[in-house]
């Protein structure tokens, strides 16, 4: 990710939602040129509810595997090997 942080532009704003154990690397030249900002996820609440609103009016749907709670070690596996293909959803009950 961190490479990717130069690609933006100025008032850039690099928003990374999850979390990864690969460190990411941004130097202070890099903020102060283009005045650009790095966030860990949505911790501005204008901004989360501008994309949920977004989403519902373009009728953007999420792409997810679904997994029984019963199988939570499989689906984590999954994940964790970089095999999912899209986000990986635990479901309860019927």
């Amino acid at each position: 990710m961190s490479a990717l942080f130069n690609g933006l532009s100025s008032n850039g704003k690099f928003v990374v939602v999850g979390a990864s154990m690969d460190p990411i690397t941004v130097g202070p030249i890099q903020l102060i040129e283009g005045r650009k900002r790095f966030r860990m996820g949505f911790r501005n609440r204008p901004d989360s509810e501008d994309t949920m609103q977004f989403s519902t009016l373009s009728g953007v749907r999420p792409m997810i595997e679904q997994y029984p709670l019963e199988k939570a070690v499989e689906a984590y596996a999954q994940m964790i090997s970089g095999r999912a293909r899209f986000r990986v959803v635990l479901t309860m009950g019927g």
